[in-house]
């Protein structure tokens, strides 16, 4: 397809579509799904007949205390999974491995940030059985402190091992949680509180981040102190708050609200029974962050979560019983909850977690911890990939990588350059890369490889899960051709599916069912191949009309990301008076390259031979370094304000690095 017709075309990739990764064969044959005519049997299965296929699974995955009479009730957008039926997800995480060999195998091995060349990193693993006594110690904590099935209790942890105990601990009573990124500000934390009424939080005197202490309790204070316009209180349903001592950060303790951890898990046995639960009773709130308007909560329930979450980790990841499984994400975030502590407990794996940042106290922390911890899994972020690209391969090379066997990406579409990069220097060439697309709302991966059954191409998210059904579509919600751009939805219901926007079912209706009649539309771009794979562009809002042209930025940022000299780019979109919109370009380049005017135009050049002429970007800014969340998300949505000449407006309290914004508002000759 020639440049011009490309760019026309709405939205292409500018990967050479010839370069696809087979399943090595010694893979295939020790993988849970061995070939392609495999996966599409059971596919055509489980769309055919999802109800026979979804109760098969439910029966052979989990542990249910009494079974279900209805696998689906569909009233759309309303759907209810397994009716009648009653379970635990701790029960089914914890206590149906005790009286098994798993009992005394890793769960949860930890390491903190902290790092002194002179001793160990501060670890800790915690086997199946003292999981369990935990969870049930601080179950039985929250039984003392009132909390009863249907409150919801907030969780506002470091990634230390008591965030995923509170989380447990919570499923096995029945309360619902609402866990908060720990780099989110006070005021995001009393917005969730007061849209969730939570009655109790659940924090530390402070978590590690490059070294520096987050203060997480005094924000917990500041929170119950804000007002809203009218002078009252926005967190005034809380009643208690437990601090863990994480980091001895000197704190204020009020009398008769805010309880030591360790002091209220020494006063407590450790026995709790878990609590029978409906397979459609709230499981967890987890709100997203959107810069203005009041956060939507998302509402998971208990049943169809787990049940997505534990297949999917199993078969995405081709999880074994040796494998130490290493999902790089948050718990504040969708992907630490499905694929750092439900999906991996579900399925008796070990589940490796980390503190800090990836590149305290050198850019090679990872690297060390993969070496020193024999990981044999990792998933992690294509913003964090390209980060290791900018920092450079002497950093990989000083370790020992050996052990992995399959890396998987997640957050956002990867370039193709990035997943090459991955694929070679991380990697060795040897592991499949599993590029998974799916969302918060989705509670499990939708799209993605199997590793040891479906061929690869870099940039494409592949093929969908058992039981997703997804079309790419026009405005009209009409099917578009093979490699237009378009709309991705989900045509019918699946188990994990987000269940509601919390108190808001009317907000729920309109963002996620109204764009395309019955259909949940997913709010991203994609466009489809022709052997049916997916390739996700980002945001229906990040597709820009460029002079009667679609463009979407992340092709645009793929392109530029291909150039040799380039570490990392984003794009996004300023109004033109006469183009409607112009493409703006944030470029962080590799090493010790220096930006100028001859550069600046031949990456403008190289974008215009790559796509076309139309997508050639009006501006190139260079700078040392994105905006970025502690997460590892860039935040267009500054870069835009910048990018528009305007004041930057929203919370930025997430951000990385505050100097810069300061920086990016200048221009480099």
């Amino acid at each position: 397809m020639p440049p011009e017709s490309a760019a026309n075309s709405a939205i292409t990739s500018v990967l050479r579509e010839d370069r696809v990764f087979l399943p090595a064969p010694e893979f295939s044959q020790r993988a849970h799904i061995k070939s392609l005519d495999e996966y599409q049997e059971l596919y055509r299965r489980s769309i055919e007949s999802p109800e026979t296929f979804w109760g098969e699974q439910a029966e052979k995955e989990l542990v249910w205390f009494e079974r279900w009479h209805s696998v689906l009730n569909w009233n759309p957008p309303l759907a209810q999974w397994f009716s009648g039926g009653r379970l635990n997800v701790s029960y089914n995480c914890l206590d149906r491995w005790l009286n098994t060999p798993y009992a005394d195998k890793p769960a949860i091995v930890w390491e903190g940030e902290p790092w002194d060349q002179n001793k160990p990193a501060q670890q800790k693993t915690l086997t199946y059985r003292e999981l369990h006594q935990e969870v049930c110690r601080f179950a039985n904590v929250l039984l003392k402190l009132g909390i009863r099935p249907g409150d919801r209790v907030i969780i506002y942890l470091p990634m230390i091992p008591e965030a995923a105990i509170a989380m447990l601990a919570c499923t096995r009573i029945g309360a619902v949680h609402s866990v908060v990124f720990g780099g989110f500000s006070a005021h995001s934390v009393a917005d969730r509180i007061a849209d969730s009424g939570a009655r109790l939080v659940v924090t530390a005197d402070g978590g590690f981040r490059r070294g520096a202490i987050v203060p997480l309790k005094k924000n917990v204070d500041d929170a119950l102190e804000l007002k809203d316009t009218r002078g009252a209180l926005l967190a005034r349903t809380v009643e208690k708050v437990v601090v863990v001592c994480r980091a001895s950060n000197p704190i204020e303790m009020r009398d008769g609200r805010d309880l030591w951890w360790h002091e209220q898990m020494q006063s407590v046995p450790a026995d709790c029974a878990a609590t029978p639960m409906d397979s459609e009773a709230p499981l967890f709130i987890l709100y997203t962050s959107g810069s203005t308007g009041k956060p939507k909560g998302i509402l998971h329930t208990t049943a169809g979560y787990l049940l997505g979450s534990k297949l999917t980790t199993r078969l995405v990841f081709d999880l074994r019983d040796e494998d130490i499984y290493w999902c790089t994400a948050d718990v504040g975030w969708v992907t630490g909850h499905s694929y750092v502590v439900y999906g991996p407990l579900a399925n008796g794996a070990t589940s490796f977690m980390y503190e800090g940042a990836p590149n305290y106290p050198e850019p090679d922390r990872f690297w060390s911890i993969i070496e020193r911890h024999r990981v044999t899994i990792l998933y992690t972020a294509p913003t964090a990939i390209r980060a290791f690209m900018k920092w450079g391969v002497e950093w990989p090379r000083k370790h020992d990588l050996a052990s992995l066997r399959l890396l998987g990406t997640v957050g956002e579409p990867i370039n193709p350059e990035a997943w090459m990069w991955y694929h070679e220097h991380i990697g060795g060439k040897r592991c499949p890369i599993v590029d998974t697309w799916w969302q918060t709302e989705t509670g499990a991966i939708m799209i993605t490889p199997l590793p040891g059954a479906i061929p690869t191409k870099p940039g494409s998210a592949t093929l969908p899960f058992f039981g997703v059904v997804p079309e790419v579509v026009n405005d009209k919600g009409e099917v578009v051709p093979c490699n237009s751009g378009g709309k991705l939805v989900i045509r019918k219901p699946w188990p994990s599916m987000l269940r509601g926007l919390w108190g808001d079912p009317e907000r729920y209706r309109q963002v996620y069912w109204s764009d395309v009649k019955d259909s949940y539309f997913t709010g991203d771009g994609c466009r489809q191949d022709e052997d049916g794979y997916f390739w996700i562009v980002g945001r229906i809002d990040d597709v820009l009309n460029v002079a009667g042209h679609r463009i979407g930025t992340a092709e645009v940022e793929s392109a530029i990301v291909s150039h040799p000299k380039v570490a990392e780019a984003a794009v996004v979109g300023r109004p033109d008076d006469l183009k409607g919109q112009a493409l703006v370009a944030f470029v962080t380049l590799k090493g010790a390259i220096k930006p100028d005017a001859n550069l600046r135009e031949e990456l403008r050049q190289h974008v215009a031979k790559e796509i076309g002429p139309v997508a050639r970007p009006d501006d190139i800014r260079f700078a040392e370094a994105l905006p970025k969340t502690r997460s590892g998300k860039i935040m267009r949505r500054l870069l835009k304000q910048v990018a528009a000449g305007g004041e930057i407006k929203g919370d930025t309290t997430t951000l990385e690095d505050f100097t810069v914004l300061a920086r990016l508002s200048q221009t480099d000759e």
